[in-house]
């Protein structure tokens, strides 16, 4: 009973300790994100493309009379008009080029975007208002071309080209909502009575710099956009997937061909609704949609719903061994697997008559669970395999050799260092077979209890504990 008690006091000093571990691994994980934030502040954010698109300020200006007689008074009203016509088609190829960036020992993916992008706009007589009051007056600017963008910093260059004239770019969309991002205003010639072409095409040319994800907002009638990047594991997001993907260990390529008869996402624009920015960085979040708003304190973040902003789809650079995701997930099987080495090691006590002292077994659980902080620190300055290989070597090691004194004998250890080595191996498959970890988990329990009963099927209980007993009585 004794031995019982400090049995069960050993596994509470591991399992703190074990919450020790994990809570190192948030505080690290934590670090990383603070790393992610400023290169964010200095660099740019996860971008979302909005357009090309044509917008047009209007007035419309009216008298009204009040009053009668002498009394009669002329009164100037007036409204003004944003008018906004999505493209007929985008047809888009661009590049992405990786440009990791280093915080210390943290590493964020940065992008730089390549694109070149063909539109075309029908029915420019859409951006031709028409009076809604009696002897009214209207004036317009002339529209501009906007192109909106989630985060304005990333703009490296932006030229713009409309039936084959280069126009100038200046900052800002001129949109009430959407305002960072660049514009250019058309001739305006082009606008004059008489003149509305019945059809405008155009070129522009982006290179556009941001961090983790990149998206585009789907506002043409139709909009074929082909991605390509050296990135292998490429993690899509948004309302639409890709209608053809290729992921090879050298990269992705990537088409959506999106029409306005699939998505909201133009009459959503129209509307004035915000940019849905999906969280794919979260897999468990996947469908939640999110806008930043830029305030004193830094960046606020409003979660939105599925159909109250202008749909999205996009590719989330992730990271597909994230040592602190694996990390984490480890040590959530730590106590389990200190529970099985010490099932082991009680076997290894009954089967032979052994006497292991509870503080040897302290000793045991204190190295396996150094496994696991051995295994983030590493894990921070190598890839996540090797740096596994080394920490449960280490370990396997040193409880190889102190299992082949407390249990007498360097082939009992050399077996108590290969069960280890068994259970280290199982705990990577659990790591990397995310979708089958359960089903593995359950064999492999279920594999341990069959050998515990095979090899303790002949083993008389009530004998063993009566020998116990005997030999903790003192002699008289």
């Amino acid at each position: 009973m004794s031995k019982a008690l400090a049995m069960g006091a050993v596994l509470m000093g591991l399992s703190w300790a074990l919450w020790s571990v994990q809570d190192v691994v948030r505080e690290r994980e934590d670090r990383h994100g603070q790393a992610e934030r400023s290169v964010v502040n200095s660099l740019a954010a996860s971008q979302t493309l909005l357009g090309p698109m044509l917008l047009r300020r209007c007035t419309e200006s009216w008298q009204t009379t009040t009053g009668e007689g002498n009394s009669l008074k002329f009164v100037p009203e007036q409204r003004e008009l944003q008018l906004i016509l999505p493209p007929q088609t985008v047809q888009a190829n661009s590049n992405v080029a990786m440009e990791p960036r280093h915080r210390g020992i943290f590493k964020v993916n940065g992008y730089a975007l390549k694109a070149q992008v063909d539109v075309v706009w029908g029915d420019l007589q859409a951006l031709v208002p028409k009076p809604q009051h009696a002897n009214s007056v209207i004036q317009c600017e002339a529209p501009v071309v906007s192109v909106g963008i989630t985060d304005g910093r990333g703009i490296r260059t932006a030229r713009l080209s409309l039936r084959g004239q280069e126009l100038p770019v200046r900052s800002g969309t001129q949109h009430p909502l959407h305002v960072q991002g660049f514009h250019a205003a058309l001739p305006v010639a082009w606008m004059a009575d008489g003149a509305v072409p019945a059809r405008l095409q155009g070129q522009l040319t982006l290179e556009l710099a941001g961090t983790r994800a990149l998206a585009v907002a789907p506002v043409a009638d139709r909009t074929e956009w082909t991605l390509s990047a050296a990135w292998p594991h490429p993690s899509f997001g948004g309302r639409f997937l890709p209608a053809e993907r290729q992921i090879t260990p050298q990269g992705f390529t990537a088409a959506w061909r999106v029409t306005s008869l699939a998505t909201t996402a133009q009459r959503d624009l129209l509307k004035g609704l915000p940019l849905c920015q999906v969280s794919m960085g979260d897999q468990s979040q996947a469908m939640a949609m999110r806008r930043y708003t830029s305030v004193d304190s830094g960046m606020e973040e409003e979660t939105l719903k599925p159909g109250s902003c202008v749909e999205t789809f996009g590719v989330d650079f992730v990271d597909p061994v994230n040592p602190y995701v694996l990390s984490d997930r480890a040590t959530k099987y730590g106590l389990l697997f200190i529970v099985l080495t010490f099932v082991g090691v009680i076997l290894v006590e009954v089967l032979n008559r052994l006497r292991v002292h509870p503080i040897q077994y302290l000793l045991v659980g204190m190295a396996m669970t150094l496994f696991f902080l051995l295994l983030v620190s590493l894990s921070e300055h190598m890839a996540f395999a090797l740096a596994y290989t080394i920490a449960a070597g280490a370990c396997t090691g040193l409880l190889t050799f102190y299992a082949s004194h407390i249990l007498d004998g360097w082939r009992r250890g050399l077996v108590f260092g290969l069960g280890t080595s068994a259970l280290y191996g199982t705990l990577y498959a659990l790591l990397q077979l995310e979708q089958s970890a359960l089903v593995l988990g359950s064999f492999m329990l279920f594999a341990v209890l069959a050998v515990i009963m095979v090899m303790t099927r002949r083993l008389d209980w009530y004998a063993l504990f009566d020998q116990m007993r005997g030999q903790d009585t003192p002699a008289v």
